[in-house]
């Protein structure tokens, strides 16, 4: 499912995947954070969550790391890219 639809339809939970730092100087509006050098440590974590989970960061290159590992360990994620992107979809679905 595309990421705009996931949103459209009040899916799923933002995970921004960047630095906890780059995260404090702005992110989408109720999104979490775990940065991707740690998802590791939350893979059970991840599992209880609403799928699917929308991954973001800065560009959409570690978003993209985040999907292939994430969906290897068997969790319901799309590669949102650029949190900026994933924001404007979210604010237009408001």
């Amino acid at each position: 499912m595309k990421t705009e639809k996931i949103i459209q339809a009040g899916k799923g939970i933002e995970l921004d995947v960047r630095t906890r730092a780059e995260f404090r100087g702005g992110h989408v509006a109720g999104s979490k954070n775990i940065p991707l050098t740690e998802l590791p440590d939350e893979i059970e974590n991840l599992k209880s969550w609403e799928a699917p989970i929308i991954l973001c960061c800065a560009s959409g290159m570690r978003s993209a790391q985040a999907e292939q590992y994430l969906s290897r360990a068997g969790i319901n994620c799309v590669n949102g890219g650029s949190w900026l992107e994933v924001n404007y979809l979210q604010s237009k679905a408001s």
